[in-house]
């Protein structure tokens, strides 16, 4: 999986939605491409925790100690690592600050 973070500056990012439609062209033309979607505006964001005693709270946003906010994701299906983080680096998401975080999905 490669999981797509935003730098969260909001003057970065010089990504065009062109290069993002290039990238998916190319995954889907690999034919490597399992599953893939963005996320919704961090403000659409709803945190759920679950206390010691199973009291719920919920709050707006996801209000995480960290500058990167998850953007969306990408499921590849690649013979190896090495050439998940060859996709990975062609991802658009891993410019201007962002970064692309490659992780197996767990196989139970």
């Amino acid at each position: 999986m490669l999981l797509i973070n935003s730098s969260g500056d909001e003057t970065a990012g010089t990504c065009t939605f062109e290069d993002w439609q290039s990238y998916d062209k190319a995954v889907n033309e690999a034919g490597i491409l399992v599953a893939a979607h963005s996320l919704a505006d961090l403000t659409t964001a709803t945190t759920v925790r679950v206390g010691p005693g199973g009291e719920r709270t919920v709050t707006d946003g996801p209000f995480a100690e960290t500058r990167e906010v998850l953007g969306g994701y990408y499921v590849i299906d690649v013979p190896d690592l090495d050439v998940a983080l060859d996709w990975a680096a062609r991802c658009p998401g891993a410019q201007d600050g962002g970064s692309v975080v490659v992780r197996p999905i767990a196989d139970f």
